[in-house]
C-alpha cells in the first residue's frame, strides 16, 4: 500500500488498529488467557480455575471477541459510507490476535502508520495505560523482526458525545419503557455500573500533577449528566448514582465500592421497587455484563424482589460508532498540525490524545508505553 494522500481525510494514516481486551473462544483457552491476564501476580492455578468457572458457564467462549468482530464490520460500514477507504485490523492485549499479531498483519498489507481505537472509553492504569504499555511491546517486538509501523491513538472518549450521548439514549429510553408501563417512578432509583479497580489506582488516575481519582470522577460525571438528561427530558426527579462490579485481588486490598450487589440490598431495604442498571463503563455486553449484571446482579434483584432493567451497552449503536470515525478523523488532523473540533459532553475537557507525564502510572514496575510524554 502507498502513503495516503495528504488529502485523504485519514492522512498520514494508512491503517486502523481495534485494540481490546480479549477473551477465549473455547473451554481449553480459558485457563491460558487467564494466565495472562494475571501474569506476573502470582496466582495460583487453583484460584485461575475458580474465575474460569464464569467463562465454563458460558461454554468457555467470552463474548468479547465476536464483539469486536461485529464492531469492526459496523466500523467497516461507517468508514465505507464516508468514502473513507481505510483498511482495519484488529488486535487484543490478552488472548489472540494478540497486537503484535495485528501488526504483522498491518505490515503484510502495506500499512506503516496506524491509528489505534482502544474498547475502553475512560482513563486509569488497566482501562488506558496497560493499552499503552502493550502497544510499546508490540512494536518493539515488531521492530526485532524487522517490521516497520507505527502506532498512535484516539484520545480516552467517555466524554465524546458518541459515546456519552449513546448512554444517555439508551438510559432514557429504558426509563420511557418503564414509566409508560406504569412503574412507579418514585420507587424507581438509576445505578450506573462500571469496572472496580483498586483504590489506589484510581488516587493515581489521571496526569501525575493533579488531584488523581480521574477514573471516578468521569464515571460519576457522566452518571451524573445522563440522569439530568433523563430527568429533563421525562419531567422526572430520579436519583442515580455509580456502583462497581467484578472486584477481584486480595481481600487485604481496597477496591473502589459499593458493589452492585451490595448496593441493590440497601436499595430494596429502602424502598426501591425497580432499578435501572447502566453499564456505561463496558463498550459492549462482555463477561464483566453478562455473568457480574446479567447473571449476579439480576439474581440478587430477584430474590429481593427488585424488578431489574439492564440498559444496553453501546455496542455497534450507530451515534457510537459514527463517534468512534469522528475521533480517528480528529486524531488524523491533529496529527497533521491541525486544530480539530474536540467535542465533549459532560463538561468541556477532552482528554488529550497525547497523555501528559506521569499519566495514570504503573504502581507495580515501569514499563514503556506509547502515545504518551513520558
Amino acid at each position: 500500500m502507498t502513503e495516503p494522500a495528504a488529502d485523504h481525510p485519514l492522512a498520514p494514516y494508512d491503517g486502523i488498529l481495534l485494540l481490546s481486551f480479549g477473551g477465549p473462544e473455547k473451554p481449553e483457552d480459558v485457563l491460558p488467557f487467564l494466565r495472562t491476564v494475571t501474569a506476573g501476580k502470582g496466582i495460583p492455578d487453583e484460584r485461575l480455575e475458580e474465575v474460569g468457572e464464569h467463562y465454563y458457564r458460558f461454554g468457555g467462549r467470552s463474548p468479547i471477541n465476536d464483539q469486536n468482530r461485529t464492531l469492526l464490520a459496523a466500523l467497516r460500514a461507517e468508514l465505507d459510507r464516508r468514502e473513507i477507504d481505510t483498511p482495519l485490523v484488529w488486535g487484543n492485549r490478552n488472548f489472540s490476535p494478540f497486537t503484535v499479531e495485528a501488526l504483522r498483519e498491518a505490515e503484510s498489507r502495506g500499512m506503516r502508520r496506524l491509528v489505534t481505537i482502544v474498547t475502553s472509553a475512560y482513563s486509569s492504569y488497566s482501562s488506558c495505560r496497560q493499552y499503552r504499555e502493550d502497544l510499546a511491546g508490540a512494536v518493539a517486538q515488531a521492530g526485532e523482526e524487522g517490521l516497520e509501523v507505527s502506532v498512535d491513538k484516539i484520545r480516552p472518549y467517555f466524554n465524546h458525545p458518541g459515546f456519552s450521548r449513546s448512554n444517555a439514549r439508551l438510559v432514557t429510553d429504558a426509563v420511557r419503557d418503564l414509566v409508560r408501563s406504569g412503574v412507579d417512578a418514585a420507587a424507581l432509583r438509576l445505578v450506573f455500573v462500571t469496572h472496580s479497580i483498586p483504590t489506589a489506582m484510581d488516587e493515581t488516575s489521571g496526569p501525575g500533577d493533579t488531584e488523581g481519582h480521574l477514573y471516578s470522577r468521569q464515571h460519576r460525571a457522566l452518571s451524573a449528566a445522563i440522569t439530568e438528561e433523563v430527568n429533563a427530558t421525562l419531567d422526572l426527579d430520579l436519583e442515580g448514582e455509580l456502583v462497581f462490579c467484578s472486584r477481584s485481588g486480595p481481600p487485604t486490598q481496597p477496591w473502589l465500592e459499593p458493589d452492585v450487589n451490595d448496593r441493590l440490598e440497601e436499595l430494596a431495604t429502602g424502598g426501591a421497587t425497580t432499578v435501572v442498571v447502566a453499564p456505561i463503563g463496558f463498550v459492549s455486553d462482555h463477561m464483566e455484563v453478562i455473568y457480574d449484571l446479567d447473571t449476579e446482579a439480576a439474581e440478587t434483584a430477584e430474590r429481593l424482589g427488585l424488578r431489574m432493567v439492564r440498559v444496553p451497552t453501546v455496542g455497534t449503536d450507530g451515534e457510537f460508532v459514527s463517534g468512534l470515525v469522528d475521533l480517528l478523523l480528529e486524531r488524523a488532523g491533529e496529527a497533521r498540525g491541525e486544530q480539530p473540533a474536540r467535542p465533549a459532553w459532560p463538561g468541556t475537557d477532552a482528554r488529550p490524545s497525547v497523555c501528559r507525564p506521569g499519566c495514570c502510572p504503573n504502581l507495580r514496575v515501569a514499563k514503556p508505553a506509547l502515545c504518551g510524554q513520558d
